[in-house]
């Protein structure tokens, strides 16, 4: 099993959103003198990777760098010159363990996770999104369908220096992602929040067979708040349309 957040990965879609959100391009545009212009379609790009760093000679233990970078791209928006309206990065660096335990019914246990990771988008003033969390992450699968269950802790930060306190109000404290393999197409379909709030998201996808070389087809929707670290207290529905490489499981 290998976790999505870790697999090699590049997407690209055309996507759809039923609630722009201009709130954190206010001042910018209010400076320039323009009307708030963010256009409800745009481009959306995705490139995960992992570096493994040391390894037993079993290779059941393990040490990985990896790095996943998102860009929402307003490439349609020719009225404010086609800007990316948003840039995620996120680092980390985690230990791995490869159980390989039966848990009975055809359920294997074959992956555990456990490290930091750093997510930001970079950005500077009042549009400067950014937290570090230490992370643990457990894998069972049973024949073409796998769960992966999350939980994580944020470090906290100097209230001076903190961009978005408030940000496990709507991520929440982990995640749960299911994901299932039938005749070559791939669906998954994640969920995280905050039960205390009620805010939360979910986000389903489809990929379909290799159709050239090792690229696939899919389409993802997603509903709820923070599809980007701009949009975190943004809630909003989407649906994208596009090409990747590599599938989930």
């Amino acid at each position: 099993m290998r976790s999505p957040r870790t697999t090699r990965i590049t997407c690209c879609s055309r996507g759809y959103t039923d609630n722009v959100n201009t709130a954190p391009y206010a001042p910018a545009f209010q400076a320039a003198g323009q009307p708030e212009t963010i256009d409800d379609v745009e481009a959306k790009f995705q490139l995960s990777f992992k570096l493994r760093l040391w390894t037993t000679e079993d290779r059941r233990w393990g040490v990985w760098a990896a790095y996943t970078q998102q860009n929402q791209w307003q490439v349609y928006n020719d009225n404010i010159s086609r800007p990316f309206r948003e840039t995620n990065y996120m680092p980390e660096v985690f230990v791995s363990y490869r159980p390989g335990l039966a848990l009975g019914g055809g359920w294997q246990w074959n992956l555990l996770n456990a490290g930091f990771n750093h997510q930001s988008n970079g950005r500077t003033d009042t549009i400067s999104r950014s937290w570090n969390r230490l992370f643990a992450e457990a894998g069972v699968e049973r024949g073409d369908f796998a769960v992966l269950a999350k939980a994580w802790y944020r470090i906290k930060e100097d209230a001076d220096k903190d961009d978005n306190p408030d940000i496990t109000d709507y991520y929440g404290y982990g995640s749960l992602t299911a994901i299932y393999k039938w005749r070559d197409h791939s669906f998954s379909l994640m969920g995280r929040g905050n039960i205390s709030t009620g805010k939360g998201a979910a986000q389903l996808t489809w990929m379909s067979p290799k159709l050239l070389g090792p690229l696939r087809a899919y389409v993802q929707g997603f509903t709820g708040y923070g599809e980007s670290m701009i949009d975190y207290n943004w809630n909003q529905t989407t649906i994208g349309a596009g090409i990747a490489i590599n599938d989930e499981l």
